[in-house]
């Protein structure tokens, strides 16, 4: 009788199980898309952390100076022994008489091997448009030597600048008027002709022109090429157009230069022009040097030099300035003390932190030794006043 009410029950009891939503709920819960208990799908896998002591912080401190002093100083000698000449004519025309004087302080340096405690005046005067400059070279310097102008607060790296050209037009094809790109906006046509290079980079292109130096003594020129100067890269790239010259017309700011429009020979040089090409190979900072000019071959013998500039390019409007600069270079480029002067601070560092270190381990660790037999005295006192026998005593 009571075997059969159990079975009654059981089955029941069984059926309404199968029948509970917390069953259907443990039979979605097999059906989870929980990753395999695995060690790499856990995140179970072994790992190693670096534990940083006394022994191994400061050698590594320690071969960091070593690594970063020699190649910061390496760096400010290699620096040193670039020679230069830099002159910011900006305010030529307004601060110039039409004789030469002395430029201010603030707009030219040099720097010579063998200046030593000598001092050389660098002098400027300006008639009709041309400002000239009068500079020492105090030692022959060997070649290469580069000729470069430099611009200030110029954003070249501005979005809409950047973008402002027609690649196509740029590798010699002759874009139709329909098809010339729309980032060139409103340089793209002039007088119902197509501007060809058209957009903003080639319009605002650098036009102020640098005679060759000019020994005063000898009157003999120290030539600077214009071959040479461009990326190898940009020396592919730029194609001789397709475009008949009479079918176009230069950019706006380019009237002067060619003031009765293209020749098929203008259209030649174009195309080679490698001044061209650096300047359209837009600058990622404000600041920015751009080579002019090149001698690969020939010592710049020590005398007095007077160079040329005709002054066509206005900064005023964009509150930069410019500045010509003749200058050797080394395996880390122009004369910038910053590199090296980077390292040496990374290098005092190391060593200011290593010796801070090894003072507080070797202070810390005496501190630590005596407050531990400050503890081992404490709790031999402490057994002893209550009567319980330390293990010393039970010995």
């Amino acid at each position: 009788m009571f075997s059969g009410l159990r079975q009654r029950f059981r089955k029941r009891f069984s059926q309404e199980e199968d029948e509970s939503p917390f069953r259907e709920g443990a039979d979605k819960r097999k059906k989870s898309r929980r990753p395999p208990n695995t060690a790499f799908r856990q995140q179970r896998l072994k790992s190693w952390q670096p534990i940083l002591t006394p022994k191994t912080v400061l050698p590594l401190l320690l071969l960091l100076t070593i690594i970063c002093v020699p190649i910061g100083i390496g760096f400010m000698v290699t620096t040193y022994n670039i020679q230069k000449v830099e002159v910011n004519y900006s305010k030529c025309d307004t601060l110039a008489n039409s004789d030469y004087t002395t430029i201010p302080g603030k707009y030219a340096g040099y720097h010579f091997r063998s200046s030593g405690n000598k001092s050389t005046a660098i002098e400027w005067k300006y008639n009709d448009g041309v400002c000239s400059i009068r500079f020492d070279v105090l030692n022959d310097i060997k070649s290469p030597v580069y000729l470069y102008y430099k611009l200030t607060s110029f954003y070249q790296n501005h979005r809409k600048y950047v973008e402002s050209y027609d690649w196509n037009q740029i590798r010699g094809e002759a874009v139709s008027w329909s098809d010339i790109s729309s980032d060139c906006g409103t340089m793209r046509y002039r007088d119902d002709k197509i501007i060809y290079p058209c957009g903003l980079v080639a319009n605002s292109m650098f036009n102020d022109t640098f005679s060759n130096p000019v020994n005063v003594a000898t009157n003999k020129e120290y030539s600077f090429s214009a071959q040479g100067i461009a990326w190898h890269s940009d020396l592919g790239l730029y194609k001789r157009t397709a475009y008949n010259s009479s079918d176009i017309v230069p950019p706006e700011d380019w009237v002067e230069a060619y003031p009765k429009g293209y020749t098929e020979a203008d259209l030649d040089a174009l195309a080679t022009d490698e001044r061209f090409m650096n300047w359209m190979r837009t600058a990622a900072l404000p600041s920015f040097l751009k080579m002019y000019g090149i001698n690969k071959s020939d010592t710049l013998p020590k005398g007095q030099y007077e160079l040329n500039i005709g002054m066509n390019y206005p900064v005023t409007i964009f509150g930069g300035t410019k500045s010509v600069i003749i200058s050797t270079s080394s395996v880390i480029g122009g004369r910038n003390m910053a590199l090296g002067i980077c390292y040496i601070i990374l290098g005092g560092l190391a060593v200011f932190f290593m010796l801070a270190f090894l003072v507080k381990q070797i202070f810390t660790k005496k501190r630590l030794n005596h407050s531990f037999l400050d503890e081992l005295a404490g709790d031999r006192l402490s057994t002893t006043a209550s009567g319980v026998q330390g293990p010393r005593d039970i010995l």
